[in-house]
């Protein structure tokens, strides 16, 4: 009896095939199901891009290295040095040692000290001993002083030319100031005077210049300079 089932239709020819193919399959899905990993979500943070973040970055600073300086250049070579002979002796100094003990005497020359005098100034009105004009020599100091002073104003009235003034044309009280030095020998020096006209100053220093000598002040024993000033009054008569 022929079988009517088409050749074709026959299923149970490729079950090999397909058994393998659905085995591979299997092998696949049961592979990816145990590899298969799951994430909490809310652990990843996926933020915004902070480009401004990576531009603030600092920037350390880097001292700059100087190279050492080039070492000096090698001095000149000296020049040819021509070797003389020496034919000259040298003696030699002896030092002698200068080391003493406390038990030798030292023997000392005698020292001559010069002293030196220095033109010292001392004001009339304080000076221990005042200079003495010829016939003040007797009385205390301060008697001195007087006499002294007496003595230069009646000089000066007798030996001042009071016409001068009226024949320059002046009038009324003239006053001259004069300022000389008793130097240390007696004398007078430095004249100086002030008043309303060259010729009055010229003949109040003449006056000045004619005053005697006079024994020159004392101050702590030694003769010193001595400035003094005296004033000259007078009325021109009309």
């Amino acid at each position: 009896m022929e079988s009517k089932k088409n050749p074709e239709s026959d299923v149970s020819r490729n079950a090999s095939i397909y058994f393998a193919v659905g085995l591979a399959l299997m092998m696949f899905i049961t592979y990816n199901t145990i590899n298969y990993k799951t994430y909490d979500k809310s652990l990843i943070d996926i933020g915004k891009l902070d480009l401004d973040a990576d531009l603030d970055e600092e920037i350390p600073l880097i001292d700059q290295i100087k190279p050492p300086p080039p070492p000096p250049p090698p001095p000149a070579a000296p020049e040819v040095i021509e070797i003389v002979e020496d034919e000259e002796e040298i003696e030699e100094t002896v030092i002698e040692s200068t080391e003493t003990d406390q038990e030798e005497e030292i023997e000392i020359e005698d020292i001559e000290i010069e002293e030196v005098y220095e033109d010292v100034e001392v004001p009339f009105s304080v000076i221990e001993n005042v200079p003495e004009y010829p016939g003040c020599e007797k009385g205390s100091n301060t008697e001195k002083r007087k006499c002294m002073s007496a003595k230069i104003a009646k000089f000066v009235q007798r030996k001042f030319n009071t016409d001068l003034a009226g024949d320059l044309g002046l009038s009324g009280k003239q006053r001259i100031s004069v300022i000389f030095k008793i130097n240390k020998n007696g004398d007078v020096t430095g004249v100086r005077s002030r008043a309303p006209h060259p010729r009055l100053e010229k003949e109040a220093a003449r006056v000045i210049n004619m005053l005697p000598k006079m024994k020159p002040g004392r101050q702590r024993g030694k003769a010193v300079i001595v400035p003094y000033s005296l004033p000259i009054t007078f009325q021109v008569q009309d």
